[in-house]
């Protein structure tokens, strides 16, 4: 069966699963993994694998070089297979290669080797690869897997990357709602900038919490917040819901531990301190515009304030009326959610501007304290101290909340891991190939297809996750840097981007806004579509222009 026939039977399970059987995304991506790993011939699986391990090569005009780098261990003398896809699709090998004498490569990290064949000329083309011989074994063994054994093998990997970093999330966003460290941390902005200021204090305050509390429970908090300025003041309230939506959105589909951004990041290999630092400030910039969008629509429209299932405005009135007292310090309550994005993204750019290098005395121990892993756990450490010491609470009241968070976190981890699950199936399949023969595009096209394409499923299906793992299991291919023209930090944020647009009734989120808000279905399609479209075409432009004026590469 051809890959592109696979790949769009697998997104339709994904979409149909979900927006028509109500399927859980966990159940309808590995589902999609599946039918996609049944569908794939072994011969494109070996294809796929070889091409994984194969080592470019070099025609350099005084003989073939092969790009391996120092800690490649290659010896003088040791021999490569070459190998070509046979008509059947088979992998077959031609003639073989001998590593004659080392030649220093353009840069210190790269060492190119001149070979020779003692066989006969080989013409190298795309369909042949140069690959070590126990490379081409394990392609070959890897390819013979069960499709349960397939699945389970790239489903465990996923949740190695993932897993402990989302938990954490969970758990650091968990003990900030609980011990009210949130609830400071909007209460200060709104306090800095006043009633007036409020939309802006929203938006910066969302956006912030955003990053480790996934959105709905960043609208679930700042709701009632919203509510009872509107009780306060009379007036503004669609601009108090627009401004909430804009701020935690846009952390939630490009700044990293939120599970898209994440996963993304893992998958197309980037840094995640360049991560968290692109997606901050592409996010900022949609947020912004969100921001002017909300003001100019509230001085038109108006959202009356109605009774919600979830809050009735007397409860409303006892949050918003908590004494501050009982509340964490401001300092406090930014500890758990600042610290690990200051650790991760200080020692990404120690390293980038070169103040420290990798042979310096001090670099084993920044690389400790600036490790993703290492980084959240202190963050949730500080987050449980701050729920005990602040709120008072017991070991056992502690235990209950980071049960929860696990919980919640975990399924999570697991829709996360079907997607990385389900984008390998896809690329067994041979998408990226695929892709390959699409010829070379600039830049710009390139990543206004990526967004166009997460925008179709994400609108499709509803989920910004979702989306963000399909479109980059599709999309993938395009993150080599020599073919996109600029740094694939740029293509995640572009998939990002295209998570954004557009929500409505087949989002979980469109719902949730409108139900806890009191928005009708109707208003919601007026106000919150819009909304969403501007901040991912906004996302957009602001990724194309830094791709143009900071490739990065």
């Amino acid at each position: 069966m051809h890959p592109l026939a696979i790949v769009v039977i697998g997104v339709a399970i994904v979409i149909t699963g979900i927006l028509v059987f109500r399927l859980h995304a966990f159940l309808a991506l590995i589902l999609a993994a599946l039918t996609c790993a049944l569908l794939t011939p072994q011969e494109a699986i070996e294809r796929f694998l070889v091409q994984q391990s194969s080592i470019e090569v070099i025609d350099a005009g005084d003989g073939l070089r092969l790009a391996l780098g120092p800690k490649d261990g290659a010896l003088v003398g040791e021999r490569f297979q070459v190998v070509r896809a046979g008509e059947d699709g088979s992998i077959q090998t031609v003639a073989q290669l001998e590593i004659e004498k080392y030649i220093a490569g353009p840069n210190s990290n790269l060492q190119s080797q001149v070979v020779f064949t003692p066989e006969k000329t080989v013409e190298f083309d795309k369909q042949t690869w140069v690959i070590r011989g126990r490379d081409l074994a394990q392609a070959k063994k890897a390819s013979k897997k069960t499709i349960g054994e397939r699945v389970a093998t790239t489903f465990g990997g996923y949740c190695g990357k993932i897993g402990i970093l989302i938990a954490l999330a969970a758990i650091i966003g968990k003990c900030l709602l609980d011990s009210g460290a949130a609830d400071r941390i909007v209460r200060s902005a709104l306090n800095v900038v006043g009633e007036r200021g409020a939309p802006v204090a929203f938006v910066c305050s969302g956006f912030l919490l955003g990053i480790p509390v996934f959105f709905d429970t960043v609208f679930y908090l700042m709701i009632p917040l919203g509510k009872s300025l509107r009780i306060r003041t009379g007036r503004n309230y669609l601009l108090y819901i627009l401004t909430i939506v804009a701020g935690g959105t846009m952390a939630h589909s490009l700044v990293p531990p939120t599970p898209g951004p994440l996963a993304v990041a893992e998958e197309l290999n980037i840094d995640l301190g360049t991560m968290i630092i692109a997606g901050c400030l592409v996010g900022l910039c949609s947020s912004t515009a969100a921001l002017f969008y909300a003001l100019l629509i509230n001085r038109y429209f108006e959202v009356p304030l109605r009774e919600s299932p979830d809050f009735s405005l007397a409860d409303i009135e006892k949050m918003a009326n908590r004494p501050t007292s009982e509340l964490p310090s401001l300092l406090v309550s930014l500890l758990p959610i600042l610290l690990p994005v200051v650790m991760i993204a200080g020692f990404t750019f120690l390293v980038n501007f070169q103040f420290v290098s990798k042979s310096s005395a001090m670099y084993p121990f920044l690389a400790t304290i600036g490790n993703k892993n290492i980084a959240l756990g202190v963050g949730a450490v500080i987050a449980m101290i701050t729920l005990v010491v602040v709120k008072r609470s017991t070991f056992k009241e502690l235990a209950t909340s980071v049960q929860a968070a696990l919980a919640s976190g975990g399924v999570i981890i697991l829709i996360t891991a079907a997607g990385g699950a389900f984008g390998a199936t896809m690329k067994e399949a041979g998408i990226a190939s695929l892709i390959s023969e699409l010829g070379d595009y600039s830049t710009p096209i390139i990543l206004t297809l990526a967004f166009l394409v997460t925008t179709a499923i994400r609108t499709a299906q509803g989920s910004a996750t979702v989306a963000m793992l399909t479109a980059v299991g599709i999309l993938a291919a395009f993150a080599d840097p020599a073919r996109l023209g600029c740094h694939p930090v740029y293509l995640a944020l572009a998939i990002g981007c295209g998570s954004k647009p557009i929500a409505w009734m087949a989002d979980s989120g469109f719902w949730v806004i409108c139900k806890m808000s009191g928005m009708t279905e109707g208003e919601g399609l007026r106000f919150i579509s819009p909304l969403s479209i501007l901040m991912g075409v906004v996302g957009l432009l602001v990724t194309l222009l830094g791709a143009t004026l900071f490739p990065l590469t």
